[in-house]
């Protein structure tokens, strides 16, 4: 079974759930087939994100899920099984992995081909890239790259290519039509309506457009 065995990425916002518990929509979420949660609560202490990180990775587990923290090695080594995803400008992923050890993975947000490339050679499991479309979330990193760079960056590496920025079930098969392996969502799930609905809906565009196991 290869290290990257989903294509839906889930990162959380507990600010963004319409006022639902998070527990709430990651069930219903890990329940209609997400298969890896990102936790992204960078605003909490880090015993409160220690403890949190525990819980999902509980919620995870029972689902067959994986799970990564953002950023904080400290708090990936305290949880078992749990990766890790860096950010652009975090520790190099050579060092984590020499820290965190070969089992578990590692994901890197990127947002050039250059950066792709860069954390392919040092040894990571698979980036995040984008943003490919404008959203909210992700102008502090710029004008969106495009679906070109997903192009260019599958042609340039041989592992998985996430991406993310402004990704709906609409323009999720233009996404995956390009060559991306997957997608990471964080409003379009976590704020949907109907959690369940939408996690459904956009597995089955995910596997309806990919033509080619990545």
């Amino acid at each position: 079974m290869p290290r990257i065995d989903f294509s839906l990425y889930l990162i959380t916002d507990r600010h963004n759930t319409a006022g639902r518990p998070l527990h709430v929509v990651l069930n219903a979420a890990l329940e209609h087939g997400v298969r890896a949660v990102q936790i992204r609560e960078k605003d909490l202490p880090v015993r409160s994100l220690l403890t949190l990180t525990r819980e999902i990775a509980t919620q995870t587990e029972r689902c067959a899920a994986r799970c990564f923290v953002n950023d904080r090695v400290d708090v990936c080594l305290s949880v078992p099984g749990v990766g890790i995803h860096l950010r652009s400008d975090s520790l190099p992923v050579d060092k984590v992995r020499r820290l965190v050890g070969p089992d578990r993975l590692i994901a890197v947000s990127t947002h050039s081909v250059d950066e792709v490339k860069r954390a392919e050679q040092q040894g990571a499991d698979f980036v995040v890239l984008g943003p490919i479309y404008d959203t909210p979330s992700k102008r502090a990193f710029g004008q969106p790259i495009g679906l070109a760079a997903i192009d260019m960056a599958r042609s340039k590496s041989s592992f998985p290519v996430f991406a993310i920025g402004g990704i709906t079930r609409e323009n999720v098969g233009e996404v995956m039509g390009v060559g991306a392996s997957g997608v990471a969502v964080i409003s379009e799930i976590m704020a949907a309506p109907d959690v369940g609905l939408t996690t459904r809906e956009l597995c089955l565009e995910i596997a309806r457009h990919r033509t080619v196991i990545r």
